[in-house]
């Protein structure tokens, strides 16, 4: 991918020195494939993107709200930060489309399945949405289910800063939507792919709290 010289400058300066202020701890690295791929996690705090974008193995894109493009100075950085917008509540077109290319470019792409951050102290993961299993489906691309631990207490749900803290990243092996065959037409296969998904972010996150 060439270009974005923001975006590549700020991941190694400010980046680095992110993981290390947050003492992030990343394991399974080696588990995001080359080419496309869509890494799905938990969502327990606004580090999540911060993180998955500063520590991994190679550049990620997310989409980002509409209304954030409304900031002159915003709309203007997203994009060389590799964002991209869309509107949230409804089927956006143009964003998927936009995820399709990057993905059919070899490119990484960051969805939280979750939609919303849990709270703190909830039980289990939330309901997740369709959205990570239909672009992959897509895209024909593997989806990579990544766990997040400790994020949740760098910056909490009302907290306006986040605090030091130590993180935890912990990257799964690769599903591959030829895993989840149901009968049935696309609605079927991502529900399908999306449970086998939510699944394995879980088993993640039971190893990660082991470590």
């Amino acid at each position: 991918m060439s270009g974005f010289v923001l975006a590549r400058s700020l991941r190694a300066t400010g980046g680095k020195l992110a993981l290390a202020a947050f003492r992030t701890r990343i394991f399974g690295r080696e588990n995001v494939p080359p080419g496309g791929a869509v890494l799905a996690g938990n969502h327990v705090s606004y580090m999540d993107p911060i993180l998955l974008w500063c520590g991994s193995s190679r550049p990620v894109h997310f989409m980002a709200k509409k209304e954030l493009w409304e900031s002159g100075f915003l709309a203007w950085v997203l994009p060389r930060l590799w964002a991209f917008p869309v509107s949230r509540g409804e089927p956006d077109r143009a964003a998927i489309v936009t995820a399709t290319d990057l993905l059919a470019r070899g490119e990484l792409i960051g969805v939280f399945p979750e939609g919303t951050r849990a709270d703190v102290g909830a039980e289990g993961l939330q309901a997740a949405h369709g959205g990570a299993a239909f672009l992959a489906l897509r895209a024909g691309v593997p989806l990579v289910p990544t766990a997040f631990l400790g994020t949740e207490r760098i910056w909490p749900r009302g907290a306006r800063l986040p605090r030091l803290a130590q993180a935890t990243i912990s990257f799964g092996s690769p599903i591959m939507a030829a895993e989840v065959l149901p009968e049935g037409g696309r609605k079927e296969r991502v529900a399908a792919l999306t449970k086998v998904l939510m699944e394995r972010i879980a088993g993640e996150l039971e190893q990660a709290r082991g470590r």
